[in-house]
């Protein structure tokens, strides 16, 4: 079994001069509900099935398990996705002793957010917090990607 331990930050300032890489993202949902993600995601040239469980109650740890599938598999599979195709370019920032930030710049419906992610081997290690990180909203489930998808920021009173 594999776990996915990650944090989650608004982003407030400038970032893209320190990332290293970035690429195009679409991604769709075959179920959004809590207990199990199914996410279908095409990133540049790739492709990749993913399942998460539901977060345990610190918001930061959930089951996850992940295979890359052929891009055109993919391409129809978002076609019979739940409605609401994300779409965002990530960037990869180097935070330090090895770990990166993936920071994500939405598109579309969720135009204007700009959400950091890190991903730890334990939910109590230490990190760096660069200046441009903002508020911690990991655990807040209107931020997952498959809340997103359903409840654009844009649409938010």
């Amino acid at each position: 079994m594999s776990v996915e331990i990650e944090r989650k930050f608004l982003v407030k300032g400038p970032f893209k001069q320190f990332a290293v890489k970035s690429f195009r993202i679409s991604q769709g949902y075959l179920s959004s509900v809590p207990q199990r993600t199914v996410r279908i995601r095409i990133r540049d040239n790739r492709a990749f099935i993913t399942i998460k469980g539901q977060s345990n109650l610190t918001g930061i740890s959930r089951y996850e398990w992940e295979k890359e599938i052929p891009v055109n598999e993919a391409r129809e599979l978002l076609k019979i996705c739940e409605p609401g195709i994300i779409e965002k370019k990530r960037f990869i920032v180097p935070a330090g002793n090895d770990l990166f930030f993936e920071v994500d710049e939405f598109y579309g419906e969720n135009q204007g957010l700009i959400m950091a992610e890190i991903e730890l081997a334990t939910e109590d290690q230490p990190f760096d917090k660069p200046g441009w990180l903002g508020k911690e909203v990991t655990g807040d489930s209107r931020f997952y990607n498959s809340a997103l998808s359903k409840h654009p920021v844009t649409k938010w009173e």
